[in-house]
């Protein structure tokens, strides 16, 4: 066999890329994890291994070394679902199999996107950035602009590995007293790195966008998207994530211009690999800014796939056949959506936006991620099911408000 594909995560990101490539390839896809979750458990196109210490750098390589040793594949490609993991790979990859093959950028590179303060240290000039203070936990804070403001962590590894309470993946405050709150939750916790503190760029959901880029391994561009989102995950864990979004389209109208920057942007700073930009339209400047740059796909860049541009087979053509596709901006009127769709009809805000994915619904030219037709086992019909309405719940309650 010419090759395997290894999805590495067990989440929603997961899934789907695992549908990619049973889409793609028509052949079980294997996975490695952690631990079960329930995005992929009970599917029957994965063919899934977990060990609990995959999670941990050093003993990363030896599982992955052991866990291809019998796949009778001439290359391996690996394709992680979350930035730690990719960090893994690419921390590790003189230790790997000869025959495990990735798309990353180097670490130092990776640590640039992935750590939140040097991202801003490294892009603030760019001119595509929001005003941003980078905070040490022990030092006089200062903030010169107005509330509210976002904080996050900058170091999103350490994050994902500590509990505290009052721990939420973005805080949005209003004032002093609730940044100085929000500060001592960090202070009493076990992270000690930096803050991210940022002007809060007013608007709802649907000033949200989201592209999804693949630089292949010359850091060419070979395909950008650009998709309006209208709603995003209201709960404290998931805020930031798109629940529903419309590629090619946009309210304040689309520019492909606009698409080109950031494409350039890319391509300028020699990216390699699949990215995800979360974008927001600051109306207060009519310009575009960029709040992160993922270095792996997002949790909801299938609409990509399902326009046409499969993200399992444009990684294999580059790494095992050294193909390289002609660039193109994927414009196909797709929507994406989490969400049922009585919660897009009640949540989104936008009058326009609900308008044209409820008539994209009527030329079924919605996609739902997890709902893949040729993986309907009884066990996953029920956690689907039981997913749908949940939502109904989390936006009744939902932490995050526009």
């Amino acid at each position: 066999m010419d090759f395997e594909v290894i999805i590495i995560g067990s989440d929603a990101n997961a899934y789907y890329m695992a549908r990619c490539a049973h889409e793609a390839y028509n052949r079980k896809v294997k996975l490695i994890s952690v631990k079960p979750m329930s995005f992929t458990n009970h599917s029957s196109i994965i063919d899934a291994t977990y060990d609990n210490k995959l999670w941990n750098q050093k003993d990363f390589p030896k599982i992955m070394n052991d866990y291809v040793k019998n796949i009778d594949a001439k290359k391996i490609v690996c394709i992680a679902t979350n930035e730690t993991y990719a960090r893994f790979l690419v921390a590790n990859k003189n230790k790997l199999d000869k025959r495990i093959v990735f798309n990353y950028v180097d670490l130092d590179f990776i640590d640039t996107l992935m750590m939140k303060d040097k991202f801003y240290e490294t892009y603030g000039n760019s001119g595509l950035l929001p005003k941003t203070i980078i905070y040490n936990l022990n030092d006089k804070l200062n903030i010169d602009f107005d509330f509210p403001v976002i904080i996050k962590p900058s170091n999103v590894i350490t994050f994902n590995h500590i509990d505290f309470k009052g721990k939420k993946k973005i805080y949005k405050l209003n004032s002093m007293k609730e940044v100085n709150e929000t500060i001592n939750y960090f202070k009493n916790s076990d992270y000690n790195d930096t803050l991210i503190i940022q002007e809060y760029i007013p608007g709802d959901d649907s000033s949200l966008f989201d592209s999804v880029v693949y630089c292949n391994t010359k850091s060419k561009c070979e395909f950008i998207s650009f998709a309006q989102i209208g709603l995003q995950e209201h709960t404290e864990n998931m805020v930031g994530n798109a629940a529903c979004l419309i590629n090619g389209y946009n309210t304040n109208g689309y520019n492909e211009k606009t698409v080109l920057e950031f494409k350039n942007f890319m391509e300028k700073i020699k990216f390699k690999g699949l990215a995800e930009l979360d974008i927001k339209y600051d109306y207060r400047d009519k310009k575009y800014k960029i709040l992160e740059i993922n270095a792996r796909q997002g949790r909801c860049s299938y609409y990509v796939s399902a326009a046409g541009y499969n993200l399992v087979k444009c990684v294999v053509d580059d790494l095992v056949y050294n193909k390289t596709n002609e660039f193109k901006i994927v414009k196909e009127n797709i929507g994406l959506t989490y969400v049922p769709k009585g919660i897009i009809k009640k949540y989104v805000k936008n009058e326009k936006f609900k308008k044209e994915i409820l008539k994209l619904y009527r030329k079924k030219k919605v996609v739902y991620p997890l709902l893949y037709k040729k993986d309907m086992p009884f066990k996953r019909i029920l956690f689907l099911i039981r997913k749908h309405f949940r939502y109904y719940k989390d936006y009744k309650n939902g932490y995050w408000k526009s």
